[in-house]
């Protein structure tokens, strides 16, 4: 009897330690799976860490050492980084108005762009010279109005663009105020590698004309008055028929100004569209129609006076005896810091 309840405490004894053995063992493998969680999550998040700052590193340092199109997550170039210093301005001008028009000029939105704004003239002007560093090409052209006239101009000023390294020509006229870092941060979408028309038509349809086949041609054109931009990519592929004075004789055989022989020859000849930029505008437009708070959007104003009545941008500041075009207190409403804008 003794015996066999010995051998019974003995089972039970064996019993209870295995139980116990297993339960430590399952407890100190759970504590173990746990405990491993967080440090294996830390240890993916650091490795995905890691890579995405790896991957920035190297794409910003390829950045900094190289202008480059980046795919974007939708596949589409980003066009390279534009700059002021990319850009060619050119202000046509004639010694008729530099005393009246171009002072305006000098003192707002040249003061934002003196080393890239070129104003092309019929003379030469010692005055003028100084005053814009420089910066005053004698065309040689005739200062009448006509069309030989304009298109002699507009031809100087694409030679001297073609004969620089920049990426954008941008013609205006001498009565435009041109918003200087509106028009830098517009073409930073747009790729001077591809082939870019872009300005404004002042028509409600195309222009028609009868080619030489007595055929009609229909094209657009952007408004010289209210300014437009060409892409070098472009301007490249117009040298065969603008360069070395072919503008000129392009303009006589259609006998049409220069910004419609500039439509005509980038939409006719080339093939190339206009793409319609609804921020420039020309004094053909009615400026007060442009509201205030889509002022610092735009491009490009301008102004014209029929007798006493005068076509300009509807904003408050100096007086109308001192500003009549509006140019300064525009100038002071996009840039307040200006020395001589009222505080």
């Amino acid at each position: 009897m003794n015996g066999r309840l010995r051998r019974l405490l003995q089972t039970l004894f064996v019993v209870l330690l295995v139980a116990y053995t297993t339960l430590l063992a399952y407890q100190s493998l759970s504590r173990g799976v746990l405990n491993s969680e967080p440090l294996l999550r830390e240890k993916l998040i650091g490795k995905d860490y890691h890579y995405e700052a790896s991957y920035v590193e190297e794409v910003s340092s390829h950045d900094n050492k190289i202008t480059s199109e980046i795919p974007s997550v939708t596949a589409t170039l980003r066009p390279p980084t534009t700059t002021l210093d990319d850009v060619f301005i050119s202000v046509k001008t004639t010694k008729h108005y530099h005393k009246s028009r171009l002072p305006i000029i000098l003192t707002t939105w040249f003061q934002l762009a003196k080393e890239q704004t070129w104003f092309f003239t019929d003379t030469d002007d010692a005055e003028f010279q100084k005053k814009t560093h420089g910066h005053m090409i004698n065309t040689n052209c005739s200062s009448s109005h006509n069309r030989k006239a304009l298109c002699c101009k507009m031809s100087v000023e694409f030679d001297t663009f073609i004969d620089t390294n920049k990426k954008w020509f941008c013609h205006f006229d001498d009565d435009n105020y041109v918003n200087v870092p509106r028009l830098v941060h517009f073409l930073g979408d747009y790729s001077p590698r591809e082939d870019w028309y872009l300005g404004k038509p002042s028509i409600q349809a195309p222009l028609e004309i009868i080619g030489k086949d007595k055929q009609k041609v229909k094209f657009w054109f952007a408004t010289g008055g209210a300014g437009f931009c060409l892409s070098r990519a472009l301007a490249l592929k117009m040298m065969p028929v603008a360069s070395g004075g072919k503008f000129i004789s392009t303009g006589e055989k259609i006998r049409l100004p220069d910004d419609v022989t500039m439509g005509y020859i980038i939409e006719h000849l080339l093939r190339k569209p206009l793409t319609v930029v609804d921020q420039f505008h020309s004094h053909l437009e009615p400026m007060k129609f442009i509201r205030r708070e889509l002022l610092s959007d735009q491009i490009s104003f301008s102004y014209s006076r029929n007798k006493d009545e005068w076509n300009v941008v509807k904003i408050e500041g100096f007086d109308v005896k001192y500003d009549p075009n509006r140019f300064l207190s525009l100038h002071c409403f996009l840039f307040p810091y200006f020395k001589f804008c009222p505080r």
